[in-house]
This record gives C-alpha cells, sequence and structure tokens, in this order.
C-alpha cells in the first residue's frame, strides 16, 4: 500500500495527502534532510500505484531484484555548482535502483557524457551502491515518481515542484542548471521566476543548445540556464541527440558554472 492521506501530527500532513509536497519541502534545512522527506512522498495517487505495480511484476532481467519503488530524490553534493535536471525516473531504472537515471539506457548515455565532461567519477551507474560520485553536480528531476509511458501530467508535475523549488533554493553555490527536454524545461522556468530571477517574457523557448543567462533583480548572482534534448532510447536512437551533442552542452555548463575538475572548469576527458 502507499503512503497514508492522514496521520500528520504537529499540524503537518501524512506523506499521502496532496498537500504533503508544499507543506513539507520549504521545512527542509538541507538538500539531504529534503531527499529523505521526497522519498516519503505519496501525493499523486496515480504514481503511487504505478511505481508500486511495476515493482510487483519486475522485468525478467531484474527478478531478483528488490525495486525501490518509492519516489527518486536528487542526488550529488549538496554545494553543486550544477544542477542537471531530467524529466522522471524510468519504471525499470530509478524506479528499482532508487537513483535518478541510474540502470537504465538514457542513464547510460548521461553518464558517460558528464564523466568525460570531468562531473562524474566514473562513466557508468548500476546501481546506488556502485561509488559513482558526482563533482560539483547533482541530478534530480522535476517529477519524482515514475509515470505511465514516462509522461507526467501537467496537475503531477505541479504537485512535485515544491520539491524542486527547494532543491535548487538548498544549493548555495548553484550557477548553471542544465534541463534534459523541453518537460523539465517547463517546470524549472516557474520555479526560476518564483526564486527571483529574471525570467524573460514570453519565456525563452526549449531548444538543444538553448543558452540564457538569468539576473536577479535583488541583485543575485547570475544563473546559467541550458538545454539540451533528452538523452532517451528514441532520441540517441534515430540521431536526435548524439552524445558528442550532450557532452557540448555539459561541458559548457561545466565552465560557466565551474563545476567539476579544476578551478577553471574540466576539461573533457580523453577518448
Amino acid at each position: 500500500m502507499g503512503p497514508g492521506r492522514s496521520g500528520g501530527t504537529g499540524g503537518r500532513p501524512a506523506p499521502g495527502d496532496p498537500s504533503f509536497p508544499a507543506r513539507t519541502a520549504p521545512r527542509c534545512a538541507s538538500a539531504g534532510a529534503l531527499d529523505r522527506q521526497v522519498a516519503r512522498c505519496g501525493a499523486c495517487p496515480r504514481l503511487v500505484e504505478w511505481r508500486e505495480s511495476v515493482a510487483a511484476a519486475p522485468r525478467a532481467a531484474f527478478r531478483d531484484e528488490e525495486y525501490w519503488a518509492r519516489p527518486v530524490p536528487g542526488f550529488g553534493p549538496e554545494d553543486a555548482a550544477l544542477a542537471v535536471v531530467g524529466l522522471a525516473p524510468a519504471a525499470h531504472g530509478g524506479n528499482r535502483t532508487g537513483r535518478m537515471f541510474t540502470g537504465d539506457d538514457a542513464g547510460d548515455v548521461l553518464f558517460a557524457a558528464l564523466h568525460r565532461a570531468g562531473l562524474a567519477s566514473r562513466p557508468e551507474s548500476a546501481h546506488r551502491g556502485d561509488g559513482l560520485v558526482l563533482l560539483g553536480t547533482r541530478v534530480t528531476a522535476p517529477v519524482h515518481c515514475a509515470p505511465p509511458q514516462n509522461r507526467p501530467t501537467p496537475a503531477e508535475r505541479d504537485t512535485c515542484r515544491p520539491w524542486l523549488a527547494a532543491e535548487l533554493a538548498l544549493l548555495p553555490r548553484l550557477r548553471a542548471v542544465v534541463v534534459l527536454g523541453a518537460f523539465g524545461w517547463q517546470a524549472v522556468l516557474p520555479v526560476l521566476a518564483d526564486a527571483g530571477y529574471d525570467v524573460p517574457r514570453p519565456r525563452p523557448a526549449f531548444g538543444h543548445g538553448a543558452h540564457h543567462v538569468l539576473g536577479r533583480a535583488d541583485g543575485g548572482g547570475e544563473l546559467h540556464l541550458l538545454g539540451s534534448y533528452h538523452p532517451s532510447r528514441r532520441n540517441v536512437s534515430t540521431g536526435r541527440l548524439t552524445p558528442a551533442m550532450l557532452l557540448d552542452v555539459l561541458t559548457r555548463a561545466a565552465r560557466v558554472s565551474g563545476a567539476g575538475l579544476g578551478a577553471d572548469g574540466p576539461a573533457p576527458c580523453p577518448e
């Protein structure tokens, strides 16, 4: 059974209450605390049912594995200068392993590129305990539960939005955000606007290689917003996104944020 919809104490909602993200995320004092609360969330009944039903009927290749089958938190250092924002966990990827982009085709492409850009300690990620370390980078998503057909609804995106808003706000050194795909782009823009960044109107259109520098009305530091096609199996197999295209965006983001290896940002790893 998924998290209950009642039983909160001290005026706090239970994990299954639709208001759980909005009322819980702002209370978190660190990214680690936020991650623990994200993993408890059950605010979207359709997603709870789907993530648990997938775990109850695993693919043959994963029959002997115990699925995570909960919301998948972001991961990476709490002082990350770069955030990479995807779409949602894959049903037999993050929903199985408990770590974003881990154990699926999109993750194979993403982590190889992060490693070449000097942003990850190794080029692959199979499970949570495999030793992968992200360098100055945090990987997250606007929706933390695996959705049917990889398609969250707008309502599910909006219910989950407080987690993303709080996560980005809890990264004090954040200087750049790379968004993988149009869905994530549409989710990130209102978060940044609400956080005080000067998001232009009309809002910047998503596109691979898009790069916008957002100032703040209060005079705070600038934020670089970059777009890339999502490294989904379909995008990669059709050539819409190549490893070189993704590497180019990540290398640029590393350079402008200072994330990764070296004081001036990383150089790509050799072939």
